[in-house]
């Protein structure tokens, strides 16, 4: 039988307490969330509605099929900066016309939509998600341009924004602009470079400069209308391909635009139907403790996500801080690597190296789940060629190319990180629960080993150490790297693609694993040389 067990008991004090902390962190996250739900805040909003217009994620409801799920990424983006939280802009996967698609909608309720430098962060990522995973791009734009306080850091990168619409219609992919208001300056380029455009009467703006300017520096005298109106364009100069009543309107037309495709997905598929798991996803609330020095089996994780609860362990008795195997999720395949026990040695690393050859030549999509302190250090694992071993592992995850999806569920500290896939290696997609935390290392060992340095600096300049302000120190910096380490902060340096429910993993995996396969899914034989 490959059908997992489980000795989770929902009543043990333990799950109590995990639980109890996950549901605080849940709790703490949902404030954040709300914030940018929130967007510009009731003044804002309530004038946005006065005008007859929708809020984005309005829009986006009414823009994919009805009942169908939109999996928003990277809702905290700018939080911790000094910018609205989620960046001004909602990204998204959603199902249009029963083709998923990548959805980007400005807010304009935040300082009128303008793109500030994690706006431009933002969008740059979803474009690159639409691209590696074929996605029709959609874009809802209502938007004043570039933040202007802040164009030093939007002005020079954000002309990759441009290269990205023009390179996913050269690659066959297709972008459409449903213009909901005002796209001036560079953001007139967003429908300029897109495949479909649709503008909406005495509503849609498009003009390299409004009216003011075009008086300042040539001293014409024109209106909205005649300079960029949406039937200026719908009739004289040809940007406008279709031509809206109305912002309800406008979304029919896009539906339409997208059933007229002719889109196909070009992965395998599922290679079986959808069972779910025999375990309930709920008590994924308790099986990560809430110190995440106490050790917890990955298995119970994959248990609760996996079809059937049914996986294939590869290599169970060897290399076991590392658990591997096949699964299927939503009844895609998967090749599952899970951390066990925190720390990566030398057999670990050489297990995840072949299973990863192997997951390429079946062309299967990995699936890491990450709790990791890294790889072992020390003379005899030195000695045994930890560095060698764990290079072997990145080695194979920087040159795979089935996709790969990265989920944080404890810590991810160290190499470790990178040798589980982190940001840096190009997931398809990375996520986080609530109880993740990601640094060169943990806190305290971080603050000792700075001490520690700091200590023999001292001494080797003949001064002596004061223990106290030594113990301030250390304590200032494990706070420091506390605050820096946690979900929250990680997501809003887009370094992840959001901080989700650990009882909507499986839900937020297949719409990810879906969405993979509108590309193909190739292995590779080809490999950096590997140091035997």
């Amino acid at each position: 039988m490959t059908t997992l067990r489980s000795t989770v008991d929902p009543a043990s004090p333990e799950f109590v307490d995990a639980a109890t902390v996950m549901e605080e962190k849940l709790a703490a996250l949902s404030a954040e969330f709300d914030t940018a739900l929130a967007g510009g805040g009731p003044d804002k909003v309530a004038r946005h509605h006065k005008r007859g217009k929708m809020l984005p994620r309005e829009r986006i409801e009414l823009l994919i099929d009805r009942d169908s799920a939109f999996l928003e990424l990277c809702p905290l983006a700018a939080y911790g900066s000094d910018f609205q939280v989620g960046a001004s802009v909602v990204v998204g996967i959603g199902v249009v016309s029963g083709i998923e698609c990548m959805i980007v909608a400005n807010d304009p309720t935040v300082r009128g939509g303008t793109s500030n430098p994690w706006t431009l962060r933002k969008t740059l990522r979803a474009n690159e998600i639409a691209m590696e995973n074929r996605l029709p791009c959609i874009a809802l734009v209502e938007s004043g341009g570039a933040d202007l306080p802040t164009q030093k850091d939007v002005f020079i990168p954000g002309g990759r924004g441009f290269r990205d619409l023009t390179q996913l219609s050269a690659a066959g992919i297709p972008t459409i602009a449903l213009v909901f208001g005002n796209s001036t300056a560079g953001g007139a380029y967003i429908p300029g470079m897109s495949d479909h455009v649709v503008m909406i009467e005495n509503q849609s703006k498009v003009f390299l400069g409004g009216p003011p300017l075009v008086q300042m520096a040539t001293g014409e005298v024109s209106d909205d209308e005649s300079l960029g109106g949406a039937l200026m364009h719908a009739r004289q100069s040809g940007l406008a391909d279709y031509f809206a009543r109305d912002e309800q309107d406008a979304i029919r037309i896009g539906r339409r635009i997208v059933s007229r495709l002719n889109w196909r997905k070009q992965g395998p598929g599922p290679v079986a139907g959808v069972i779910e798991p025999r375990f309930d996803p709920d008590e994924l609330l308790g099986i990560v403790p809430g110190d995440l020095k106490i050790p917890f089996d990955p298995r119970e994780v994959i248990a609760r996500v996996v079809d059937d609860s049914d996986f294939d362990e590869f290599k169970p008795e060897y290399g076991s801080s590392l658990c591997t195997g096949w699964a299927r999720i939503h009844g895609y395949p998967v090749g599952i690597l899970a951390n066990a026990q925190g720390v990566l040695f030398s057999a670990e690393a050489q297990k995840a190296t072949q299973f990863i050859q192997l997951a390429n030549r079946s062309n299967t999509p990995l699936l890491f789940l990450h709790n990791t302190t890294g790889y072992m250090v020390g003379k005899e694992y030195e000695q045994g060629g930890i560095i060698k071993h764990g290079s072997m592992m990145i080695n194979a995850v920087s040159n795979s190319t089935v996709p790969h999806i990265s989920l944080l569920i404890g810590a991810s500290y160290g190499a470790g990180h990178y040798g589980m896939c982190g940001r840096a290696f190009g997931p398809r997609f990375l996520f986080a629960w609530p109880s993740a935390k990601s640094a060169v290392m943990g806190a305290a060992q971080l603050s000792g080993v700075i001490a520690m340095v700091s200590r023999a600096a001292t001494e080797a300049r003949g001064g002596s150490v004061d223990p106290e302000a030594e113990k301030q120190m250390r304590a200032a910096i494990e706070a420091q790297i506390e605050a820096q380490s946690v979900p929250a902060f990680l997501s809003g340096m887009l370094y992840d693609d959001g901080v989700i429910d650990p009882r909507d993993t499986r839900a937020v995996l297949g719409i990810t694993l879906s969405a993979i396969d509108t590309a193909p899914v190739q292995g590779t034989s080809t490999f950096g040389v590997f140091r035997m």
